[in-house]
Parts: structure tokens; sequence; C-alpha cells
């Protein structure tokens, strides 16, 4: 049986909650530096280099959000750890891409799916993904809630020491997000994605978490799928300058590892797809067998979707393999958010074992309002 993430809630400004976090997951934070340390030392880089390449993100990110900067400094104090090692968790997406020597940077896969109100048997929006990544990361996730006195309450899944992955606010937002690559990827440094995912968490308004996702300066390609429990839900494919959507086809939005948008594909390459080939029909198996439901689509549903081993193990549910750089990946988490009933379920390596564990968030009452 997988280790259950385990829940991690912090309160009060941004470095006591900083500390807090730091205190409480020390060990998995730790496990987690000395992962991306060791990966890194594989492209060339000691921890010097390494703690540079961290630090060259300090300036963007205290001009983004010099909270979020506190926050960070605070989990370094609270684990004692280095708070260059608290940027590299933050930033390790874009900080394995830019090892330079590195050849083959493996990708994170995912398969992000919503089921908008209208299709759903509870008339109720779900949304939900499978994270696909490194295998030895199922023993660094936790699930991190944060009480906040200055926006809604965060309920998030992420690995240990970082701000946010996926998750939901206590306004009813939820986020997902999944890997995407192209031909504009780091020819500047932006905003590192974890942050811009905790960023659309923060916000009561929808609009407002939308314009983070879709304005902010990336290093990298992205995508990410933004709902609200009312019933609104649009995919963001995200490059570095440009920003393209993705809207739900009859109430169902489903996305994996490849640009979709026909605007998109006309102005940039895809270059990441060599990488993740399966991504060209996990989305449609995923799509397909929703689809026939559209009226009584259940939180069950969903999870039977994502279980899907078709083309094991190159599939939906990854089971642990090797990957395209000879590395060891699986489906590392399964997520399932109901917004409106703060509800959040997590199945740990869920191609071995589904068992899921439970988390809640206690909504604002104005949240509590589906689409009939």
């Amino acid at each position: 049986m997988a280790t259950a993430a385990p829940l991690i809630e912090v309160s009060g400004p941004p470095r006591e909650r900083g500390r807090q976090y730091g205190e409480q997951a020390a060990a998995r934070i730790r496990l987690g530096i000395a992962h991306y340390s060791e990966q890194l030392a594989g492209s060339g880089l000691g921890w010097d280099g390494i703690r540079d390449l961290a630090l060259s993100f300090e300036p963007e990110i205290a001009r983004f959000d010099p909270g979020m900067a506190e926050e960070m400094r605070g989990i370094a104090e609270g684990a004692g750890l280095d708070h260059a090692a608290i940027l590299l968790l933050n930033a390790r997406t874009e900080i394995l891409k830019l090892a330079k020597r590195r050849k083959d940077p493996d990708p994170d896969g995912c398969t992000g799916v919503v089921a908008l109100p209208g299709i759903t048997l509870g008339k109720k929006l779900i949304h939900a993904q499978n994270w696909d990544w490194k295998l030895e990361c199922a023993e660094t996730a936790v699930v991190l809630k944060i009480h906040r006195d200055d926006g809604p309450d965060i309920l998030t899944f992420t690995e240990a020491g970082g701000l946010a992955r996926s998750g939901m606010n206590a306004a009813g937002i939820a986020i997902t997000a999944n890997y995407l690559e192209s031909d504009r990827d780091y020819r500047s440094t932006g905003v590192p994605l974890a942050l811009i995912r905790r960023r659309a968490l923060m916000d009561r308004q929808l609009a407002v978490a939308m314009h983070a996702v879709y304005t902010t300066p990336k290093s990298a390609s992205n995508n990410m799928i933004l709902s609200q429990a009312g019933g609104i839900a649009i995919d963001f494919e995200c490059a570095p300058d440009e920003t393209f959507q993705v809207h739900p086809d009859n109430g169902l939005l489903v996305h994996a590892n490849h640009w979709v948008s026909p605007i998109a594909l006309s102005k940039l390459r895809d270059t990441g797809i060599q990488a993740t080939p399966d991504s060209l029909y996990r989305d449609i198996r995923v799509r397909d067998l929703l689809a026939p439901q559209r009226g009584r689509i259940t939180v069950e549903s969903i999870k039977a979707a994502l279980f899907d081993d078709y083309q094991s193990p190159w599939s939906v549910c990854r089971p642990p393999r090797e990957n395209l750089s000879n590395n060891l990946s699986a489906t590392v988490a399964q997520i399932v958010m109901v917004p409106e009933d703060g509800l959040m379920q997590v199945a740990m390596l869920p191609a071995l074992d589904r068992t899921f564990t439970t988390y809640r968030l206690d909504l604002e009452p104005a949240a509590m309002r589906s689409v009939a």
C-alpha cells in the first residue's frame, strides 16, 4: 500500500506559516532536495551551481509576490535549510531544464479533466488530474492546508516545500497543471510555475485568478486548467509570452501533454511530444470514456476514466516504468476535487493502490452555488 500524503496545516502571516510548514514537513522536504540535487549532479551541477541557478529566480519572485518570497524563507528556517533549497523545490521544472549539460529532460506527464455541473449526476463541478512524474516523489508529496487572514483558505496537493501544485480554495476556485513544451521556452527568466498556481488560489475572484495565469511571464510553457464551483472551466495553454484558450466541449474538458489549440499550433512548435507520445491518446481515452455518461458523471466515473490502463504501461494511469530517458516514472497521484463540497481525494501510486485519502476545506458561503 502506498503511503498517504500527510496533511500539513499552517496559519498566520507568510513567514510564520512558512516556518510551520518547514517544521512539519522537514523530512519530506529534505528528501525532495536530496533527490533533485542528485539528479542535477548527473547534469554536472554541484550544490554551488544549483544554488546559483535557484537564486537567479529570486528577483523575479520578489517582484511577483513579496509574501511568497517571505513564505519560502520561512519554510527554509522551519526545516533548517538554505533558502536556495526551497527555491529549488519551487522552481524545479525550470531548474531541471536549465541545467545546460542535461541532454534528456524528464517531462511531467499529467492528464487533467473537468466535468461541468450540467453533465454531472449531482450537478456539481468535478475537477481531477493524474500527476505523472518521478516514482520517488510519492514519498515527498504533502497536502497543504493554509488558513489565511488575507484571502480565502487554500488546500493544495504539492511536493513538500512547494507552495502549490493542484488544489482549490475556499472561494471554489480549483487548478491543475500539465507539462507542455514549445520552441519559445527558456529564452528569458519568468516566474516559476508553482508560484503562478499558488497565486491563482489566493484570490476570491475567478477573473483575477485567470489574469494571473494568463498574463504572468513564464520561463517555460505549461498547461493550466482553472475552474470555479459555479460552473466555469477554461484550459490555458501557456507559452512563456502568450496564452491560448481551450474550452469545454459539451461540458467536458480534458487535456494531456500536447498543444491542442489550433491558434497555438499555427504560431509555435510543440517540442515536447517526442518525450510524451502517449499524450496523443491519453486525452482521447478519458474523453471517450466519459462522453457517453454525460448527465450522470460522478466522482467514481472520473476516477474510473483516470484509472484507464489502455496500452499500459504507456497509459492514462501509469504503473512504474522507465521513460524515454531511462528514469523510473509513474502516475504518482490521482487528485479528484469537488470544489463546491470542499472535497479533495488523493490516491498515491494509483496504478498499484486505489486507496483514496480524503481532505476537506471549509468553503465560504458565496462559493457554494452550482449551476442547475
